[in-house]
């Protein structure tokens, strides 16, 4: 927990006093507030609790009436940046359920990333060849509207455990083209820090996995959860990564930035993924001076992401253009690595597939024609000779054919002339084929089973 020299020391936003909580909340000791605890405990979740703190619109209020919806539950801290009278606050929306979110809209799906499709064991998702997904716990700090794992996540009757943890390092232990894990959920950094340690030193002690990764949205919904302590002990299991999630650049407050220094003072390389939102950050100076805000923190810009195709989202999606109008206006008006790759997790279970704006206009077998971030437009010749790299001479061409299958089955075998035809059905399929007999493949829920940080 922060000393209270710390909390007086942290530059705090207009209006508020280092040395007293935001209203409605003045007569919380700051010690309590400050405390990560605490904040959990006290999340507001019922029109009750947020009457206390904004305005309600009838929206909102038949939002948070409506039975069977998806969970709500806010820390004080992240409610406590909402703008108590605009119902369009970027803040406030990412959180508040309307009536908006009960309409059902065409093509919407429960699991629109066919993730249990993809999971041989409970709680794993294996849809990349070289990479797997952990669901570790079904529990976020706070729940966003938009969430794509709504069909699972805030359910505590679907909570995951040791049984499914044991399962998941199994399979990835006897799993040797396993090289990167992605601790998700729900959110690891909710779970009990014991327990986190535990499948970080698990996960270490496999030989073949490289990175571990985190994804997380604590450093934002709950800062005050990223202590000296936890921080020493995640420099523990280098080399760690991790994500977090900020969509609007009013998120990134003095407390953020605190806790994202303290995740890169531990050596943590830190990214950023947002999902792209109507009325939220739908706008190409938003997204400016949200890229900017997180390069300050040391964080980098990684992945826009479309909004999923997932009930309760319908209102916040936006056509396809506007995220690649975004990525326009961010090309050679900011530093390169300010600009994140936007993308579409294809529904069905077809992964990331980034999409951008189109910078090479014509080729031939001597120029290609490329245009630049202002327009212009010029040629770029084609060498006259070129050796061809000859990939059955390539040491490493052929270790990786070995150590990969799938690689036999994807659009580089096509260009190598390995294969002449792929069937879609062969690549959807491909990261679990090898492990089909598994009697638990698609068995996620409800042994066990947000997250968009995938």
């Amino acid at each position: 927990m922060d000393t209270e020299k710390e909390a007086q020391e942290l530059e705090e936003p207009p209006g508020c006093s280092p040395l007293q909580p935001p209203h409605p909340w003045e007569a919380v000791p700051l010690a309590s507030w400050r405390d990560w605890r605490w904040q959990l405990a006290h999340r507001l979740n019922s029109v009750e609790d947020l009457g206390n703190v904004i305005h309600l619109t009838k929206e909102e209020i038949e939002g948070l009436s409506a039975r069977g919806r998806f969970r709500v539950d806010v820390t004080p801290y992240f409610a406590s940046l909402m703008d108590p009278d605009d119902a369009a606050c970027p803040i406030r929306r990412q959180v508040i359920p309307t009536s908006q979110e009960l309409v059902p809209y065409r093509y919407e799906m429960a699991d629109s990333l066919a993730e249990d499709r993809h999971s041989p064991v409970p709680g794993l998702v294996h849809r990349y060849p070289d990479r797997v997904l952990m669901l570790v716990t079904t529990q976020c700090a706070s729940y966003c509207r938009y969430c794509t794992r709504s069909r699972l996540v805030g359910d505590p009757a679907a909570q995951l455990g040791r049984k499914a943890y044991d399962a998941q390092i199994e399979y990835i232990s006897r799993t040797p083209m396993i090289r990167d894990v992605l601790l998700s959920g729900g959110d690891p950094l909710t779970l009990p820090q014991n327990v986190l340690e535990d499948l970080l030193r698990r996960l270490r002690s496999i030989e073949h996995v490289e990175v571990v990764r985190i994804g997380s949205r604590v450093p934002i919904f709950l800062p005050m959860r990223i202590t000296p302590d936890l921080t020493s002990i995640l420099r523990k299991y280098h080399p760690l990564w991790m994500n977090v999630h900020v969509n609007h650049p009013r998120e990134i407050t003095p407390d953020v930035r605190q806790a994202l220094a303290r995740l890169a003072d531990a050596g943590i390389p830190l990214g950023n993924q947002s999902v792209l939102l109507a009325g939220i950050n739908d706008c190409p100076n938003v997204m400016r001076d949200l890229v900017h805000a997180l390069v300050k923190s040391r964080v980098r810009p990684y992945y826009i992401y479309q909004c999923d195709m997932v009930h309760g989202a319908g209102h916040f999606r936006t056509p396809v253009s506007v995220g690649v109008d975004i990525v326009e206006s961010l090309r050679g008006h900011t530093s390169g690595f300010a600009v994140p790759t936007y993308v579409i997790d294809a529904p069905h279970g077809g992964g990331k597939i980034p999409v951008m704006p189109n910078y090479v206009l014509s080729q031939s077998p001597d120029r290609v024609v490329v245009r630049n971030y202002l327009g212009f437009i010029t040629a770029y010749t084609q060498p006259d000779a070129y050796l061809r790299h000859d990939s059955s001479n390539c040491t490493s061409c052929q270790s990786h054919i070995l150590a990969d299958p799938q690689e036999s089955e994807s659009v580089a075998a096509l260009l190598s002339g390995r294969r002449s035809t792929i069937e879609p059905l062969e690549v959807v399929d491909a990261p679990l084929r090898p492990h089909s007999a598994s009697p638990e493949i698609g068995a996620l829920a409800p042994a066990g089973a947000n997250g968009h940080l995938r």
